[in-house]
């Protein structure tokens, strides 16, 4: 069977410290394997990449973010992967986002489909993800060192 196509903007909040904000969550097909991944989600009919990512944010986060605060992408991929058993094909526009550190995240907003599956969040740094071997993707570890560059600068 061929996978469900996907379009998802993605959202890579840096604080100063060069650490970014990462959700953990579990697929519901694979429950006891916990992963740490990036904020963000499919575009709706009609909604542009912007839209998608301020959207995506309050949703995950509870956290109201400027358009005009995100970066111009940082990294584009593609990826397949499954979520409770569906196989997807997902074109992921990654952007970057200056946050201060100290931010009250709140699962208030997660759409039903997430409730149950997200269930924490943390701050990371690009090494600390590494080490800890628990990213969604292996590349994760690389696309947040690029979102720490185009906020920070290093």
């Amino acid at each position: 069977m061929e996978p469900i196509p996907r379009v998802t903007a993605r959202v890579l909040p840096v604080n100063p410290d060069g650490e970014v904000l990462l959700l953990q969550d579990v697929d519901p097909a694979l429950p006891g394997v916990l992963r740490w991944g990036t904020i963000g989600g499919a575009l709706d009919p009609g909604e542009s990449h912007h839209e998608a990512a301020v959207r995506e944010m309050f949703e995950e986060t509870g956290l109201l973010i400027d358009p005009s605060a995100l970066t111009p992408p940082v990294h584009r991929s593609t990826r397949e992967f499954s979520w409770a058993g569906v196989h997807y094909r997902s074109e992921n526009t990654f952007f970057a986002l200056p946050m201060a550190a100290d931010v009250e995240v709140s699962f208030d907003h997660l759409v039903p489909e997430e409730v149950g599956s997200v269930l924490a969040w943390g701050w990371w740094t690009p090494s600390a993800l590494a080490a800890d071997g628990g990213a969604v993707a292996e590349d994760l570890p690389d696309i947040l060192t690029r979102g720490v560059e185009a906020v920070l600068g290093r």
